[in-house]
């Protein structure tokens, strides 16, 4: 395709985030269509004019069906809150439009799988918005481990945590209603599932439990209402690869700003990474003279790809929108039928099941095989 029409529905934190991704793809890997930024959706029409001019798209609507509708649109950015993507991907996907829709795919399970079929049934690409397995530490990583570096692994940990929600005194927002989903299980939880998917594999069983740190939350001066999601979940699991794990997840972390802390045990080393600290990651070898031995600090630069196409020296550096043009660069080869490294939603449909899987078990106070 000599150009691409894009069209975006939602302009919240993720779809300025998209947008800017959009307009940065080509100038960054240069091996692109032209973006055309066709069409923007927003909930109410002088809200969406403003954002189009904002963001640099030619039209804007206050229906986001006429966003899928415009014969110019190739490629839907879906970037509203949880409960409402089935309905708009499936119309997405249906209209024979291309789809990169932010995680998690829905609340329910059921909607997740009629995503995924409907997927299928379209023969577009629809691809899921996990940045983080996009960070060129995570890449290398990636190989590391490919190459059997620490030897064969035994345990991981992997946490995440923000602190958002940690103060008491918020207003309940729509995080906080059934309707988003079970809460830090579905809205954090997907992302170190992410990272565990690209690379380790299945989760083949889990044990979990959620809590609530705060009961309810205020609506206005004198009401309050009651919070209706877990802000808090942790999980034993076993891969299906035979290694064991855990993953502890929190949205009321006073003090954590973006952490996902990942920690990976082998029999030769161990490899240690936090989103806090992207650009660089820590590896320890038991090879050589004990009075050497101890983690070495890695930090990012062109040796660890894409890093070169942002930056041309080490250490200076990615921010967390250089992911998300990383992620629109594997979704643009992807459409162009070139391997790509993305998270689609079959494969989107197996975090959800993992996600759902934890829940029952919190449910039913018991280890839960996730098939």
């Amino acid at each position: 395709m000599e150009s691409i029409g894009v069209g975006l529905i939602g302009t919240g934190f993720m779809g300025k985030c998209h947008a800017l991704a959009w307009n940065a793809v080509r100038p960054i890997f240069g091996d692109v269509p032209e973006i055309r930024l066709v069409h923007l959706g927003e909930a109410n029409a002088e809200l969406a004019k403003r954002k189009a001019r904002e963001l640099g798209f030619e039209k804007a609507s206050d229906d986001w069906r006429a966003v899928i509708a415009d014969p110019e649109v190739d490629v839907v950015s879906l970037t509203t809150p949880n409960q409402l993507h089935p309905q708009m991907a499936i119309a997405a996907l249906e209209a024979g439009k291309h789809l990169w829709c932010e995680k998690p795919m829905a609340p329910a399970f059921e909607e997740a799988e009629a995503m995924a079929a409907a997927a299928r049934n379209s023969g577009k690409i629809a691809v899921l918005g996990y940045n983080y397995i996009q960070s060129p530490a995570i890449r290398h990583i990636r190989s590391l481990l490919a190459e059997e570096t620490i030897g064969r692994i035994n345990h991981l940990r992997i946490e995440m945590d923000e602190d958002f929600m940690a103060d008491p005194d918020a207003p309940f927002f729509w995080k906080h209603a059934a309707t988003s989903g079970y809460g830090a299980l579905d809205d954090f939880a997907v992302h170190p599932l992410s990272l565990i998917h690209v690379l380790f594999g299945q989760v083949a069983k889990v044990m979990c439990d959620m809590s609530k740190p705060y009961a309810d939350r205020r609506v206005d001066g004198r009401n309050r209402r009651e919070v209706e999601t877990y802000d808090i979940a942790s999980a034993l699991m076993h891969l299906e690869n035979g290694v064991s794990g855990t993953l502890q997840v929190n949205r009321s972390a006073w003090g954590r700003k973006g952490r996902i802390a990942l920690q990976i045990f082998g029999a030769k080393g161990s490899i240690l990474f936090d989103q806090e600290r992207f650009n660089e990651f820590q590896l320890y070898l038991s090879s050589g003279r004990p009075a050497e031995q101890g983690y070495r600090t890695i930090l990012a630069g062109p040796a660890h790809a894409p890093y070169g196409n942002f930056v041309p020296a080490p250490g200076h550096g990615l921010g967390f929108n250089d992911l998300k043009t990383i992620e629109c660069h594997e979704l643009l080869a992807r459409i162009a039928s070139k391997p790509a490294n993305l998270i689609g939603f079959d494969e989107g449909l197996e975090i959800e099941r993992t996600v759902h899987s934890m829940a029952r078990s919190f449910a039913e106070q018991r280890w839960i095989d996730v098939r």
